[in-house]
């Protein structure tokens, strides 16, 4: 479609003004977009983008302002009494948590990567399975087996004969080390499959380029592979610590004090709702922290290879002192983290069938299939329509709404609760008000307390996770379907339907999976936002084991951990499909 220009001329006959119309679909660097706001069909994307945007960044709006206007202030009192404790733990745990995911994640990708090891294709997609399990079962999982009571330190009594926890010392799994471990344990799968993509990015030249002046596998690794993969493995450390921010319940069973149950201990326990939401905007900044020193990292700097040469990995020969720690490397954090907890929840599923295969266990696995699947509905469903609307108005306002609206997965659980749970009762509250004073009827709660309130915060959670997989799809998808459609008289809505929703299809699956999957898992907005009398397989699993009743507990925590091992495979498909130059075959 070619621009037209048009002359016009004054009353002298003399040109009074040039116009040009320019085709709608295309700026001038060749990127789909429209050049103004159009009429019709076409600004239903434009203006429904905002608004899904706006609603979706209310909630974290919601906390800003309810922290700033407390009904009653208490941040004197907290910022004096526990705020310091929580502050405190919490950077402990973050610490050691970044410090495990590093070592575990990095380590683990550089050796199923570069290394010739046994089982190499095995491990490429097993190193990925911890992240199936939510952290708080495998919390309880240890804890049942570790304790004084459990099988490991029965066992030792009995072969050594001692009779009391005074003849022996056994570490304490309920502390901050503990929790610090079994965090590390189920987050650094994060920056494995960042760290190995990355790896697996990288030209092989750099790499004989290190080998030919010298330097060993280890050194080559440390000077050359490790600085070019940094950006992602700074990525993949920030993202555990964020969800290491949001986790409840592990710290809850562990009884260590972060922010997090600051949020629950002000909010259920003190109820005043401003000192959660001041404690939450902390926990917001530390997210914001997080994100800054993510890009401070790594300014100015740029991470290119110098050359478009990409065959397969040759792999390192290892030693056979070498070759056993490489495995050890990757067999440790798989059997600790998946097959121990595994093998243990099937242990007492079986065991305790009869007891968990009630009519309780389907009311709670209904309700967690109802809300996750409401939720993937809605949050894959704006998230099209947000991503497709960028795609057509490429503006920089729309862009800073969309971005704002994405944030809500560095948010954590207990925050976006709160965000959601003030206005939503407030507008209840407004409309019952206005009810009973004209018609005299009660409304009572339309949105707060409601399994909306619920799927409304697990959309605006996991908005990320569906937005940044359609954007990439869709970002695949030439321009030029976009002018062919144009030019056959095809409106924006039919040329997402027809031409563009079945290329991009793979990507949505793809949201859809990994969305229905967080929400399975989700536990502290859970906890908070869930009607009455309304458990979820999450909640069901936390509030017996919490009780020390983990065998009734298992087959809902079993359950979970098999929805989690299937986009687990898929992120370990699309990894090893990354590298340029893959073939299918392989």
């Amino acid at each position: 479609m070619n621009n037209a220009c048009h002359t016009q001329k004054d009353d002298d006959g003399r040109p009074a003004a040039v116009t040009e119309t320019l085709d709608p679909m295309r700026t001038p660097g060749g990127n789909v977009a429209m050049r103004w706001l159009p009429r019709g069909q076409s600004s239903v994307w434009l203006i429904g983008a905002f608004i899904i945007a706006m609603m979706v960044a209310a909630p974290i709006i919601a906390v800003a302002y309810l922290a700033f206007f407390p009904t009653e202030n208490i941040w004197p009192h907290l910022a004096s009494t526990m705020l310091p404790r929580y502050v405190k733990n919490t950077a402990v745990l973050m610490l050691g948590v970044g410090i495990g995911v590093t070592l575990l994640g990095v380590s683990a990708a550089w050796v199923v990567t570069m290394c010739k090891l046994p089982g190499k294709r095995f491990f490429e997609w097993a190193m990925l399975l911890p992240m199936a399990v939510p952290a708080y079962i495998v919390a309880y999982v240890y804890t049942d087996l570790l304790e004084y009571a459990g099988p490991v330190q029965r066992l030792l009594r009995g072969i050594f004969g001692w009779s009391s926890a005074a003849d022996y010392w056994f570490p304490d799994i309920r502390t901050k080390g503990g929790a610090i471990m079994v965090l590390s344990l189920t987050l650094y799968p994060y920056v494995y499959m960042l760290a190995r993509a990355a790896f697996l990015a990288q030209s092989i030249c750099v790499i004989e380029a290190a080998r030919v002046l010298g330097r060993s596998a280890w050194s080559s690794f440390v000077t050359v592979a490790l600085p070019l993969a940094r950006p992602a493995i700074v990525v993949g450390v920030v993202i555990a610590l964020m969800e290491t921010l949001n986790d409840f319940g592990t710290i809850d069973f562990f009884a260590v004090h972060t922010l997090t149950a600051g949020v629950f201990n002000v909010w259920l326990g003190m109820g005043n709702a401003g000192g959660a939401a001041q404690i939450a905007l902390t926990m917001l900044a530390v997210v914001i922290a997080l994100l800054l020193i993510e890009r401070y990292s790594r300014r100015r700097q740029r991470f290119h290879d110098t050359t478009n040469r990409y065959q397969e990995l040759p792999g390192y020969d290892l030693g056979p002192m070498a070759k056993v720690g490489a495995l050890a490397i990757c067999i440790l954090p798989i059997v600790l983290g998946f097959v121990i907890p595994s093998l243990v929840l099937i242990y007492y599923s079986v065991g305790y069938f009869d007891q968990s295969w009630t009519a309780d266990f389907f009311e709670f696995a209904g309700n967690s299939l109802l809300v996750s699947g409401l939720a993937t509905a809605l949050a894959v469903g704006c998230a099209l329509f947000m991503a497709y609307a960028l795609r057509l108005f490429p503006q920089p306002f729309l862009k800073f709404f969309v971005r704002l609206s994405s944030v809500g997965y560095a948010v954590p659980g207990a925050v976006l609760a709160i965000g959601v749970l003030i206005p939503f009762a407030r507008f209840d509250n407004a409309l019952d008000a206005v009810m009973r004073d004209t018609f005299g009827i009660s409304t009572g709660l339309l949105l707060s307390g409601t399994v909306f309130a619920l799927v409304f915060a697990y959309a605006v959670r996991f908005m990320a996770v569906s937005y940044g997989s359609i954007e990439a799809a869709l970002g695949k998808v030439r321009p030029s379907m976009d002018d062919a459609a144009r030019t056959l008289g095809e409106s924006p809505w039919g040329t997402l339907k027809r031409i563009h929703f079945p290329m991009i299809r793979g990507g949505i699956l793809a949201a859809s999976v990994l969305v229905f999957v967080d929400g399975m898992k989700e536990l502290p907005a859970t906890l908070i936002l869930r009607p009455f009398n309304f458990d979820t397989l999450a909640t069901h699993v936390y509030q017996f084991a919490k009780d020390e009743m983990i065998e009734q507990a298992a087959l809902g925590a079993l359950t979970i951990v098999l929805v989690g091992v299937v986009p687990v495979i898929m992120l370990s498909r699309a990894i090893s499909r990354s590298r340029p130059g893959h073939s299918n075959e392989s």
